[in-house]
């Protein structure tokens, strides 16, 4: 078992989660149930399943948590597109929160590659 707070990739998705609450706040009533609810549950799904695949035994659980954790970074990064061009984000926002989805998918990555490395 890990502490999932001593993972940089957590904290940062943990941030971007709060960035995207934040960013998606403003959205317009007929979007509350449909893209805001699904930016924010893609948003929040990465750094809970770094959390969940922390408190699991074994680097195989970690690392099958971290690649649900990649699928839902995936997700979001598509979600911020959509929303983008649907002009319910700013370009600057956009590109500010698609950022920090492609630095932690590369974090992911990397943790990941560390894992496989580690168990060879």
């Amino acid at each position: 078992m890990r502490d999932f707070h001593q993972l940089k990739v957590w904290g940062k998705a943990h941030r971007l989660t709060l960035a995207i609450y934040k960013g998606t706040a403003p959205f317009p009533r007929s979007e509350f149930y449909d893209l805001r609810r699904q930016l924010r549950h893609a948003a929040a799904s990465i750094p809970a399943n770094i959390a969940e695949g922390c408190g699991r035994s074994g680097t195989a659980e970690l690392a099958r948590f971290l690649h649900i954790a990649m699928g839902s970074a995936s997700e979001l990064e598509y979600h911020l597109l959509l929303a983008r061009d649907r002009q319910l984000l700013a370009k600057a926002d956009y590109e500010r929160l698609a950022g920090g989805v492609i630095e932690i998918k590369r974090m992911l990555t990397s943790l990941m590659q560390k894992l496989s490395a580690e168990k060879s």
